[in-house]
């Protein structure tokens, strides 16, 4: 058994918004530990049959780092628990790696509060993950022993999506490095032959929204749920034209930029990250005013001003005439919620190399970065 230094009272993440819960919980230590085998062999701990066993436990009130507990126990009892210990995992996934380090359980030890009570940390616990949790009862005694109950049932929850306090946090960092904004006037879209092909053929000339996959920061509260079309901006700053290389295929849709993005849609700001590389990319979604996708984003994601933010602008000129820029130092993600009908724009093929290795499909954010990471779970 390995035990981590005291954290006393600071355990509370500073970028969380929900600051006086944890004025509920107070850990006197975590541990890393295992929870299998007789409870005897837990050094320091005694048994105390007439501790109660926590009954019907509950969780409510889950963040992507935090969450509340509460449960049932004997009142003849209560004056005698000075402890809780509380047992945290991540689920095991079947289908994992066999190879990968498994994860580490945590063994949460809480001053015995009123119930319900607050467990936050963003060091042992992320977004979007299944956790188990069991709980004791304990008493301390005056040698500094635990008696201790029998472990509760194991229970299950998921944690949540980052919140938009979250990611207006990464918003901010991505906005840091940002840069100066550039000149565009197309929105551009690269895939094979036969994806075109087969929205000529099949989709009745369209290119229809598809489930946004797992790239990016594992709390993306889009990730897996928003559809949408993925569209690129970013030009060459010394040409002001897309670039000919791409990841994603030879051939390149592209259609005027006020087609898309107008006063008529909203911008929001989805994601920051980078995949282990100096590049980093901003996830944006454009969605026409009270469209399914804009109603899915209104509830989820900050909402940008359209003509003055830091990453992808729209204005009118002196002339009346629609303007765009994008920032030069981020690679613009542009999710477009609606269908994107062919007759739009042109299909050509470029004349550049397709660079499979600066795909983002399905790509894992970089946890270890300082530029684009918040202190909440990955």
């Amino acid at each position: 058994m390995m035990e981590v230094p005291r954290v006393g009272h600071s355990v509370s993440s500073p970028t969380s918004p929900c600051e006086d819960m944890i004025k509920n919980l107070s850990l006197d230590a975590i541990q890393l530990c295992g929870r299998e085998g007789n409870k005897s062999l837990d050094s320091g701990i005694a048994e105390m049959e007439e501790l109660p066993v926590p009954q019907n436990i509950k969780i409510s009130n889950i963040t992507c780092d935090s969450f509340k507990i509460c449960w049932d126990t004997d009142s003849r009892s209560k004056e005698r628990i000075t402890h809780y210990f509380i047992d945290l995992n991540k689920k095991e996934n079947k289908n994992a790696n066999k190879f990968k380090h498994k994860d580490v359980p945590t063994k949460l030890v809480a001053k015995a509060v009123p119930l319900p009570m607050t467990v936050r940390g963003h060091w042992f616990l992320s977004p979007r993950t299944e956790y188990t949790v069991a709980v004791q009862t304990a008493s301390k005694q005056g040698d500094g022993d635990y008696a201790v109950s029998e472990w509760s049932e194991i229970n299950e929850f998921c944690t949540a999506d980052y919140s938009t306090v979250h990611l207006t946090q990464l918003m901010e960092k991505a906005e840091v490095i940002a840069g100066r904004m550039l000149r565009f006037s197309v929105f551009y879209r690269n895939q094979n032959k036969e994806y075109f092909d087969h929205a000529r053929e099949d989709q009745n000339n369209k290119m229809l929204p598809s489930v946004k996959d797992n790239s990016g920061s594992h709390g993306s509260p889009i990730s897996g749920k928003l559809e949408g079309v993925f569209f690129s901006c970013n030009t060459e700053f010394n040409t002001g034209k897309p670039p000919q290389d791409s990841p994603y295929g030879r051939y390149r849709f592209q259609l005027p930029a006020e087609t898309l993005f107008s006063p008529k849609t909203n911008l929001y700001f989805a994601d920051f990250y980078c995949m282990y590389t100096a590049y980093h990319y901003v996830i944006l979604v454009v969605a026409p005013k009270g469209s399914p996708g804009d109603e899915f984003c209104k509830q989820r994601l900050p909402a940008l001003d359209i003509g003055d933010n830091r990453f992808m602008t729209c204005s009118e000129n002196e002339d009346g005439q629609l303007v765009f820029h994008h920032a030069q130092d981020l690679n613009l993600e542009v999710i477009y919620t609606d269908p994107v009908d062919l007759s739009l724009g042109t299909v050509a093929e470029i004349s550049g190399h397709q660079l499979m290795s600066m795909s983002t499909v399905n790509a894992k954010k970089d946890p270890s970065c300082k530029t684009c990471n918040i202190s909440v779970g990955r």
